[in-house]
């Protein structure tokens, strides 16, 4: 059996004030195998987002074990982080985090100037088109994301998760600026990505998103409350088929 691509074994995290002491993580042990579709759920405070941040090694955990691909990351280095995180981590976000004064090929760029070794100009236009092509927006790499739908603004913000072509893809409430039909096809693409054999791990709070993933966690209070595989994931065609018909039903009433 191969190594799982993440394993985490009693992971704390602890914030520290002169007055108050928190415990956002307390001995979270977990394992996700490469190819996973996982989805984290949780209400606020339930330790969720300080778990992503310490997965894609933005911040490091106060206590415990983290290996990435089989590397021991929790003690390393932030130069040598930072070169691991931008190698094998794709990272989306609920707000996009695009820059706005920049054309969405130059957005997508972005990774590939922290690479190493260098990406050469060339090289890094030429795999900026293949990510956007990816996501169906090569024909809007000039656009700047004021000229963009919250849609296509998300996916500018996936192909630029791709562009260094990571092992593992951390999303953090894509859809929370979503409308329903978008959210649709948002996770349709995640879905492609992970059956292509990207490993993707996803914050969300609405059960309707976590159900097109193949794996469901709960947190509360810092732990994880319940670990359960979706044997039936919602499938993106079928719900955006539904969300036609509906529209089409609702015109002809």
């Amino acid at each position: 059996m191969s190594p799982p691509l993440i394993e985490l074994r009693g992971i704390e995290k602890t914030y520290r004030t002169e007055a108050v002491e928190v415990r956002a993580v307390r001995g979270v042990d977990l394992r996700i195998a490469r190819g996973e579709f996982v989805a984290v759920m949780g209400s606020s405070g339930s330790g969720k987002s300080t778990l992503m941040n310490i997965l894609g090694c933005l911040d490091r955990p106060t206590g415990g074990e983290y290996f990435l691909d089989g590397e021991a990351v929790s003690q390393m280095k932030k130069r040598d982080l930072s070169i691991l995180r931008n190698a094998k981590i794709g990272f989306v976000f609920q707000s996009f985090n695009l820059l706005a004064r920049t054309s969405a090929i130059d957005n997508v760029e972005l990774p590939m100037f922290y690479s190493q070794p260098l990406v050469a100009r060339a090289q890094r236009r030429q795999r900026a088109l293949e990510a956007l092509k990816k996501v169906g927006l090569s024909d809007r790499s000039g656009h700047h994301p004021s000229q963009l739908s919250g849609g296509q603004q998300q996916r500018i913000a996936i192909a630029r998760a791709l562009v260094n072509s990571p092992e593992l893809v951390l999303a953090d409430e894509p859809t929370g600026n979503l409308d329903t039909r978008t959210s649709a096809e948002i996770m349709g693409l995640f879905q492609a990505l992970n059956e292509a054999g990207i490993t993707i791990i996803m914050v969300t709070h609405e059960l309707d998103i976590a159900a097109y993933s193949k794996r469901v966690i709960v947190m509360r209070d810092g732990r994880i409350l319940s670990d359960q595989v979706n044997e039936t994931p919602r499938h993106a065609d079928v719900e955006i088929a539904r969300i036609d018909r509906e529209e089409r039903e609702a015109k002809l009433g």
